[in-house]
């Protein structure tokens, strides 16, 4: 007959799930060399890159040794510097690869609609132009007449729309955003009427803040910021549109609501490979 004693069943005590999260301490410590790497950019000499590790090139130099074994390390015959090896670009070819560019910003993504109260949608380049693929909805109740597949047109009366003719190349752009021009220039409503020199100044403006701003359009009374996010080789991955309505939404370029929407885009961007330069 089976037991059925308390003590016949097993239970996993906290401190072994503890202990289970305990690391190796060496790896980490000799894992500040290669990150002292990276930073970089390019090879260091032993006492540099043992100063940057926060170590003496003592101790830097048994690792170094230990990492150009596995090819995570190679040093220069001539000049002596070490540099990122093989082994390391193997392994970030791989990582990039295997990067999904929506699967890394939903967690960004539901974190900041949480922390702004408001609803932030995701947009990709679609074949009709910015293409809403999901929307993540604050605590709050708000009310925007939008849903994943549509189209943020007209191009450059979005927030979203904005950020993809401001950072994606001309080429792609330049057919939708000359139809709008042929269509808004002499249109009825006189606060959608648009030129060549408007759309200039809106995207030069888009470019000069990192993120572009929509007051009221395409959604009467709702406000937006958009920002983009970029891949590892710098091309527009996506953007991010944080959206809300226009009593309860900071619309100052420096305020809270557009800082955290661009700080967000630029941590989805460097979980992508992007490196921001300033």
């Amino acid at each position: 007959m089976l037991s059925t004693a308390p003590d016949a069943i097993s239970t996993e005590h906290p401190a072994s799930e503890k202990a289970d999260r305990r690391g190796i301490q060496s790896i980490e410590v000799g894992g500040t060399l290669l990150q002292a790497l990276v930073r970089n950019g390019t090879p260091m000499m032993l006492k540099d890159l043992a100063r940057e590790a926060g170590m003496p090139p003592a101790k830097a130099h048994p690792y170094l040794v230990s990492f150009g074994k596995l090819g995570l390390i190679e040093q220069d015959g001539l000049t002596g510097r070490y540099g990122l090896g093989p082994f390391s670009l193997q392994m970030g070819l791989t990582a990039l690869h295997a990067l999904d560019p929506l699967k890394a910003a939903m967690p960004e993504v539901a974190n900041l609609a949480d922390d702004i109260q408001l609803n932030v949608a995701i947009a990709v380049w679609g074949n009709q132009g910015p293409t809403i693929i999901r929307i993540e909805e604050c605590r709050r109740p708000i009310h925007v007449n939008m849903r994943p597949g549509t189209v943020m047109t007209p191009l450059m009366l979005t927030a979203t729309g904005r950020v993809f003719a401001a950072f994606l190349p001309t080429r792609i752009t330049r057919p939708l955003v000359e139809e709008e021009l042929a269509r808004l220039t002499s249109g009825e409503q006189p606060a959608l009427r648009m030129s060549q020199r408007h759309v200039d100044e809106t995207l030069e403006e888009v470019r000069q803040h990192g993120l572009a701003r929509a007051l009221g359009h395409p959604i009467p009374g709702i406000n937006a910021f958009s920002a983009p996010v970029f891949d590892n080789s710098g091309a527009l991955a996506l953007a991010i549109t944080a959206m809300g309505p226009a009593g309860a939404f900071d619309t100052d370029w420096n305020g809270d609501t557009a800082r955290k929407v661009l700080n967000c885009a630029r941590a989805i961007s460097g979980r992508l490979g992007h490196t921001q330069h300033t």
